[in-house]
């Protein structure tokens, strides 16, 4: 079911078209104006899937229409039809942000395979829209501990700055919820956010993960591939676990952030990329240098903003809400009644010790939400917990 704004001041015409569109969708619901303003009206009172706009209309004009629609709904795809049309006015409908433009009278056939391709274009949307909220609710950084407020505000400062950082902290800390978050305040937050392990890439395939190879350049590369740092062209690039990496892939990693450019195994012309580089670790890297193990000088390159994630332990005052966070995630995932905790399910998750910190914290509400009732309380945390 669509809703359709149509707009159009001849009734004649106007009767004509929501035939039409009631005929293609038998469930679409057809609003209509018969004047600019009753559509700018229309549009800042309520939301559609699709307007279907004359141009030439009494008190506000179809342009006048667009340029409100385009204004306060971005997302919403608009239809310009018209009598009076010539090239240039359509030339000017679609610079103005129209998805597309069709003469009267129009045909039949045209007009409904557009009709069908801009609801198809502004389901699309709402779809990347839905996915981009749910990523975003999975990477908030939930809780109002002091350590929390620090790291916030470092994002707040950084985010928007195309500094390279390092962050560092235990396993399960929630590093990658940093980096998102960063990546998401960002000029670059349209573009993607390319993710590479490096402690789960064997050495001798690092390489060819980071850079890409040529077709040809070993046994299986039967055509070309993009690398990550191609991939996250214009976006940012999170070398997650980076104290993992061989010191062979850390050299090239270096170059590549020295001169803004890859050379793909195998291949004999390099590449150039435009990356913010984000990397995370959960090892001492001033140990690993002293150890021989890291390189000084890609150290120095990488931690330009040093961002240290507390484990869950500094920061026991969050588990509560971090526990409500995780209940609404695993009730929207799962499709199933949100349980709640008693205060003392609260104070005993608090009194536990959290040495894999929110990753575990999250496996042990998922838990209690598995095998407790409506409500969980101490007697399950002790259980289950």
């Amino acid at each position: 079911m669509a809703r359709i704004l149509l707009v159009e001041d001849e009734k004649a015409i106007r009767n004509v078209l929501r035939n039409i569109l009631l005929n293609e969708g038998k469930a679409h619901i057809v609003s209509e104006a018969e004047n600019g303003q009753e559509a700018i009206d229309a549009l800042g009172s309520g939301s559609f899937d699709l307007v279907l706009c004359d141009i030439k209309m009494p008190l506000k004009d179809g342009m006048e229409v667009l340029d409100f629609s385009v204004t306060n709904s971005p997302d919403t795809p608009v239809v310009m039809i018209s009598g009076h049309g010539d090239l240039e006015t359509a030339v000017s409908c679609l610079r103005k942000g129209a998805f597309d433009y069709i003469s009267k009278p129009p045909d039949l056939n045209r007009l409904l395979q557009t009709i069908r391709q801009a609801l198809d274009k502004g389901r699309l949307i709402q779809e990347n829209q839905t996915l981009r909220k749910k990523v975003t609710s999975k990477f908030t950084m939930v809780g109002e501990s002091s350590a929390l407020s620090v790291i916030r505000a470092m994002v707040d400062k950084v985010a928007p700055t195309d500094a390279r950082v390092l962050i560092s902290g235990p396993n399960g800390s929630g590093k990658e919820i940093v980096a998102h978050q960063i990546h998401e305040n960002s000029a670059r937050s349209r573009m993607p956010l390319i993710e590479v392990n490096c402690a789960a890439i064997p050495s001798e395939l690092i390489e060819s993960e980071l850079f890409g190879h040529s077709k040809g350049a070993f046994t299986s590369a039967i055509k070309d591939r993009k690398g990550k740092f191609e991939q996250a062209h214009e976006g940012t690039l999170f070398l997650d676990e980076i104290g993992d990496m061989s010191l062979s892939a850390q050299a090239k990693v270096l170059r590549a952030l020295q001169e803004n450019c890859i050379t793909p195994v195998g291949a004999d012309k390099s590449i150039s990329v435009n990356v913010r580089v984000l990397a995370a670790t959960n090892k001492d890297l001033e140990k690993e240098m002293a150890a021989g193990r890291f390189r000084e000088d890609l150290y120095h390159r990488l931690s330009v903003i040093v961002i240290r994630v507390p484990g869950l332990d500094e920061r026991k005052e969050d588990i509560p809400l971090l526990v409500d966070h995780f209940s609404h995630l695993l009730t929207v995932e799962n499709g199933v009644y949100k349980k709640t905790f008693t205060p003392e399910a609260y104070a005993a998750l608090q009194a536990k010790n959290w040495s894999g910190n929110i990753r575990q914290l999250r496996n042990v509400v998922e838990r209690l939400f598995i095998l407790c009732g409506a409500s969980i309380d101490a007697d399950d945390i002790a259980l289950y917990a």
